[in-house]
């Protein structure tokens, strides 16, 4: 992958076309990120969409009185509790019967 990146890159950093030379340097910029992700196929996106929902919490709450509250408010909104809990197959009504 490096090979044809060097071999683009060439061909991109003496093109007349100014947004091709922009877009070249950003990619040599990143492109350990961009190898690493070609060979592992691993992101931080999950971790990236935890962080922005406690972001989110701590906006709507304005702010917490301590830690212990804040703490708490993250396990209720990010630990994926079911409220609503459905009731197992065991759990059936019985009858007496005479």
């Amino acid at each position: 992958m490096r090979k044809y990146f060097a071999k683009w890159l060439h061909w991109a950093t003496h093109s007349r076309l100014e947004p091709i030379k922009k877009a070249a340097r950003t990619l040599k910029r990143h492109l350990d990120n961009i190898v690493t992700y070609a060979k592992h196929r691993i992101t931080n996106a999950l971790a990236e969409g935890i962080n922005a929902k406690i972001e989110k919490i701590k906006r709507m709450a304005c702010g917490f009185r301590n830690r212990a509250h804040y703490r708490t408010a993250i396990y209720f909104h990010c630990g994926g509790l079911d409220l609503f809990p459905r009731p197992s197959a065991q759990q059936t009504l019985k009858f007496k019967t005479r």
